[in-house]
């Protein structure tokens, strides 16, 4: 019989075992004597009945750990020992305390000495937000309760709480501080080597904006609604006059409000619906439509061949690092047009614009080429030259009325060198456009092109910060 040490089970009694038999009894850890006297029986308490290592026929109910709820835990630790130390709201925080905020700050209210609460230190939303962008949320409200049950928002929250509210105010009060900060984080890149505006591509993306169909009006309607707003006005105005005491102050301010904007909104709508019959032909001009709720919103064809209201994001992307460096928002529903707008926001970002400049059939305008190419800038431009719809010469022929230009450009494009230069373009605009889709820029939740701006610019923030963390790792990885 195998006798168990007494420091293994610290108990006089220990169930002894047979190698392959089981369990066979009960020994009296005590009666030290045994050891010299073999193996016997002396020891034994009691025998047990044979077999009683098997299992007997119909086993009983399973034996399982349930969840105790209930069960009252001191836990101490911080927010700080919660979240891993190689997780992203981390990286998100460091970029931030690095940012120049002191336009931010400047406009707190609540300042020592004065009255009013203290305000949520700006680098928290700021972080809350961009780190928000990364996961995909989009929604204040929803953002305001992962405050509070996430840890990588309670975490960035540092025990402050905040509402949906602030939330929603913060992300679209401040598009030039965002866009300052673009600037900025882009020009640190290119001074430490990172970005060198050498090739740069752009693409237009058109999203889906939050006016709805139903919202666009043609003049004659839209002349109706006006006449209605006014109509309001005066009532409100009206019935405060002859009864003060109907509602409470708060009632009456929000009510007249309510409809001053929404008389803000459709002179809007016809002043933007101005510019929309301009640009249709005559025979068009009684079919054009502006959105009451949101004026800067244009009808447009999307990528899976419907119409529907939406805004044009335009990216410009470094091919080697695929950092952007440029964006814009339009209401145009093509790209024509939009490449010598983002070389000139270049030469105002940086004082330089770039090299080269990757782009589509869809932006092809001579008179952007001209102008972005020598003698009037120091662009070359690699897009694809459209076929002819008229006869079936070949495209990259220079014709009569080609500007030397535009006579460059068709024999530039025609070379191997040129097609596999510009082979980068999708690998690098088209990856930009798919990373932000992925990470919620489906439907913009806001209104108005300012709004919308600062959520594209929180969008770029968010790609370029992560995109500086990989290549500042490489470089410290090529330096080891």
């Amino acid at each position: 019989m195998k006798e168990l040490p007494l420091w293994l089970f610290q108990q006089e009694e220990v169930m002894e075992k047979w190698p392959g038999n089981g369990i066979t009894g009960v020994m009296n850890t005590r009666d030290t004597e045994r050891k010299s006297k073999g193996r016997g029986s002396e020891g034994m308490l009691f025998e047990l009945p044979a077999g009683g290592a098997t299992e007997p026929e119909g086993a009983g109910q399973a034996r399982v750990r349930c969840a105790q709820r209930h069960q009252v835990e001191m836990i101490c630790g911080s927010l700080d020992s919660l979240l891993p130390e190689e997780h992203r709201a981390r990286v998100v925080w460091e970029y931030v305390q690095g940012l120049e905020l002191s336009a931010l700050y400047q406009k707190i209210r609540s300042v020592e000495g004065g009255a009013g609460r203290d305000a949520i230190d700006p680098k928290i939303l700021m972080t809350l937000w961009l780190y928000a962008t990364l996961e995909g949320v989009g929604s204040a409200r929803q953002f305001a309760k992962l405050c509070t049950e996430h840890i990588a928002y309670r975490w960035i929250c540092g025990g402050q709480r905040t509402n949906y509210h602030t939330l929603s105010d913060f992300r679209t009060a401040h598009p030039e501080v965002l866009d300052e900060l673009l600037t900025r984080s882009v020009a640190t890149l290119m001074h430490e080597g990172l970005v060198t505006l050498k090739r740069v591509a752009q693409d237009g993306e058109r999203v889906r904006a939050s006016a709805g169909a139903s919202s666009f009006r043609r003049r004659k309607t839209l002349q109706e609604c006006q006449r209605k707003a006014e109509e309001r006005i005066k009532q409100l105005r009206q019935e405060l006059e002859d009864d003060p005491g109907a509602c409470s102050r708060r009632q009456q301010a929000a009510r007249q409000r309510a409809a001053r904007e929404r008389k803000q909104r459709i002179d809007r709508a016809l002043k933007e619906l101005d510019e929309i019959e301009a640009n249709k032909s005559e025979a068009d001009k009684d079919k054009a439509r502006a959105s009451t709720t949101d004026a800067d919103t244009r009808v447009m064809k999307m990528g899976d061949g419907g119409f529907r209201p939406a805004q044009n994001v335009q990216f410009a992307t470094d091919t080697e690092s695929q950092v952007i460096t440029g964006v814009d928002v339009t209401n145009s529903g093509g790209d024509q047009g939009q490449m010598a707008p983002m070389v000139e926001q270049h030469e105002q970002r940086y004082q330089q614009t770039p090299k080269e400049m990757l782009v589509d059939g869809g932006f092809v305008k001579k008179e952007d080429i001209e102008e972005v190419s020598e003698p009037n800038g120091n662009t070359t431009v690699y897009s694809p030259v459209m076929q002819s719809k008229s006869d079936n010469r070949d495209p990259h022929t220079p014709r009569d009325d080609d500007s030397p230009v535009i006579a460059a450009w068709r024999k530039r494009m025609a070379t191997d060198e040129a097609k596999l230069i510009y082979r980068e373009r999708a690998s690098t605009a088209e990856c930009v456009n798919a990373i932000a889709r992925n990470r919620g820029m489906q439907q913009f939740r806001v209104r108005g092109r300012p709004k919308v701006l600062a959520v594209v610019l929180l969008y770029t923030l968010t790609h370029n910060i992560m995109r500086t963390a990989a290549l500042r790792a490489a470089t410290e990885t090529k330096a080891a």
